[in-house]
């Protein structure tokens, strides 16, 4: 599990233009940044998420709540996690040992990222909903986002 934020400065990756041109991108000038929790399910490529406000042990343990509460209620678990402070703090490491019966917690070493999975999915996310494009609002950026997210899990249930 991890998070990432949003935000309308769309991450800029390689595109063609015609010789002699540069593409142009213009640039919100308000900035407001919402975030995204999110845990990988590499069993079935689904992804359980919560957008939230901050990035910070209190929004960290909702989002367990919601993940091992409601999205998996009963049976084993494993987290992958990085060494972000608000993962680590003493509420965020009580309400993991809540759940210390069936979750197991696999800390990953400083600055090894790329080590866990959901970071490629935060790639394909952004690559398919963010890259090289400018949303006019907030509310269609995260539109577009809930839509690829819900994309990803339906991808198991096609109609």
């Amino acid at each position: 599990m991890d998070e990432t934020t949003l935000n309308l400065h769309p991450p800029l990756r390689a595109c063609w233009m015609k010789q002699g041109q540069q593409k142009r991108i213009s640039t919100p000038r308000q900035q407001r940044s919402p975030h995204l929790f999110a845990a990988y399910n590499w069993a079935n490529d689904t992804v359980t998420w919560l957008p939230t406000e901050r990035k910070n042990t209190e929004h960290f343990i909702a989002f367990l709540e919601h993940l091992l509460v409601k999205t998996y209620p009963t049976g084993p678990v494993v987290l992958v996690l990085d060494n972000a402070p608000y993962h680590k703090s003493a509420a965020a490491l009580a309400a993991l040992s809540l759940f210390e019966h069936r979750v197991w917690v696999f800390w990953l070493p400083p600055y090894c990222s790329t080590l866990n999975l959901i970071e490629r999915f935060w790639r394909f996310l952004k690559d398919r909903v963010c890259v090289n494009k400018l949303f006019p609002d907030m509310a269609q950026l995260l539109s577009s986002v809930h839509s690829c997210l819900l994309a990803q899990n339906d991808l198991l249930n096609p109609d």
